[in-house]
């Protein structure tokens, strides 16, 4: 009997270690990470609005719990704004944009080694928790360039950018020589505004683009669009589809899409395995990182032909077979 009643005894201790066991491991499964991102710009500028977009859609789909503070700028108040989310709010992750504060942002992750920062910059990771990406849509901008090349009326084309920086660089590099492949004969006309995010410049910059004979405008920065619904010219949005800001008038544009990125942070910091990295391959074409905005029905006014040479490179690209020059010198105004 005394055999029995310490089976019994043991039985019950198992059944209650395996409660207990598969207790904790659904409270794990049903743990979501907390990410809290802090963006230099206001989310409606689309670079950081596309990171936004990305984790705003996890946050939708249940994979994690997302708050976000926007416009901080660029005068000193990152460093600030960082360790105050550090400190109240100890999330697992914190994404945001370096660029302009590099010094600081990357002040604070190194005081903060158990929090994971992803941010965008033009630097390398730092281990043993601060990763990097960037917008590495330089393939959709030359695919944008063909089709720019071979719509244009006046051989007149204008590019409005932020700043001649590497970032910037390699994106209206890839424009032109998508255009010169088609059109060698075009003018491609470039103007920085020296701002990420001023609309009246930028719209200012491409009116003055298109009294110079521009029919067709890359709109880089958020503004552009503006000017060419209002002097009735072809567009390509930038980092996202903008077609609804010029319907009939935007053809397609480069798109990031920061998903990639996003869902592998999410993995990694689940999985207890982050490690500082450089994420650019997540933002590339192979990866599903960039691609081409929808035409919206706009393809019926690119040639035949041209619309087939993007295609033909738009897979090549995929394929690893065809690549696209990274070139970061500032670009030159023809």
């Amino acid at each position: 009997m005394i055999w029995k009643r310490a089976a019994a005894i043991v039985m019950v201790l198992v059944i209650i270690g395996l409660t207990a066991c598969s207790g904790g491991g659904e409270e794990a499964k049903s743990e979501v990470p907390f990410i809290y991102a802090v963006y230099a710009t206001p989310i409606e500028e689309p670079w950081d609005g596309v990171i936004h977009a990305a984790l705003q859609k996890a946050a939708d789909e249940g994979k994690i719990r997302y708050e976000w503070t926007d416009d901080v700028g660029y005068s000193g108040d990152m460093e600030r704004v960082l360790r105050e989310v550090a400190e109240q709010q100890k999330p697992d992750a914190i994404f945001g944009d370096a660029f302009g504060n590099e010094e600081a942002v990357r002040r604070v992750a190194a005081d903060y080694p158990e929090i994971a920062f992803v941010f965008g910059s033009g630097l390398g990771p730092v281990d043993p928790n601060f990763s990097v990406f960037d917008n590495w849509i330089h393939e959709p901008a030359y695919l944008c360039g063909l089709i720019a090349g071979g719509v244009t009326k006046s051989n007149v084309i204008g590019v409005v950018g932020g700043y001649p920086v590497p970032e910037v660089n390699r994106i209206v590099n890839a424009f032109i020589q998508g255009v010169k492949e088609v059109n060698p004969d075009a003018k491609v006309l470039v103007t920085f505004i020296n701002s990420w995010f001023d609309p009246a410049a930028a719209k200012e910059a491409a009116l003055a683009q298109i009294d110079s004979g521009a029919d067709v405008l890359f709109a880089e920065r958020f503004g552009v669009i503006e000017a060419a619904v209002e002097r009735d010219v072809l567009a390509f949005g930038n980092m996202s589809d903008q077609y609804e800001l010029g319907p009939d008038h935007v053809l397609t544009g480069p798109v990031w899409n920061m998903t990639p990125t996003v869902e592998y942070i999410i993995k990694q910091i689940q999985a207890g395995a982050y490690t500082a990295q450089d994420l650019k391959d997540f933002s590339m074409m192979a990866k599903g990182g960039a691609s081409l905005a929808p035409f919206h029905g706009m393809e019926s006014k690119i040639p035949a032909d041209i619309l087939e040479l993007v295609q033909q490179r738009e897979q090549e690209i995929k394929n690893g077979t065809f690549r696209v020059d990274v070139d970061e010198a500032p670009p030159v105004s023809d």
